[in-house]
C-alpha cells in the first residue's frame, strides 16, 4: 500500500480556484483501479494551504492514474509543496 499525504501551498486568492478546477479529479481518482482514498482539502486555519491524502493499493495503480491526465492549464499555480510518498508494509485495525 502506499500513501500520499501532504500540503500544497497557493496564493490565498487561488485556493478555491484550484480546488474547483481540480474538483473533478477526485471523483475520477475515487474511482480508478486501486484507489482506496483520495482528497484534497483547503486547510481550515492556513488560507493558503491544501492538504492532500491519497491511500493506493498498488505503485502500479497509482503510476496508471498519475499518467491518465494533469492537472487543468487553467489551475492556478503552486506556490510550494510539502508532500511525501508512503510506503506501507502493514496495517492493522486499532
Amino acid at each position: 500500500m502506499l500513501i500520499i499525504a501532504g500540503s500544497l501551498f497557493f496564493d490565498p486568492d487561488h485556493r478555491s480556484d484550484f480546488l474547483a478546477v481540480n474538483a473533478a479529479v477526485v471523483g475520477q481518482a475515487r474511482e480508478a483501479a486501486g484507489c482506496l482514498d483520495f482528497v484534497q482539502a483547503a486547510d481550515p486555519i492556513d488560507p493558503t494551504r491544501i492538504n492532500i491524502f491519497e491511500r493506493w493499493d498498488t505503485e502500479e495503480h497509482l503510476l496508471a492514474f498519475r499518467g491518465a491526465g494533469q492537472p487543468g492549464s487553467d489551475s492556478p499555480p503552486i506556490q510550494s509543496a510539502a508532500v511525501k510518498r508512503y510506503l506501507i508494509s502493514s496495517v492493522e485495525d486499532p
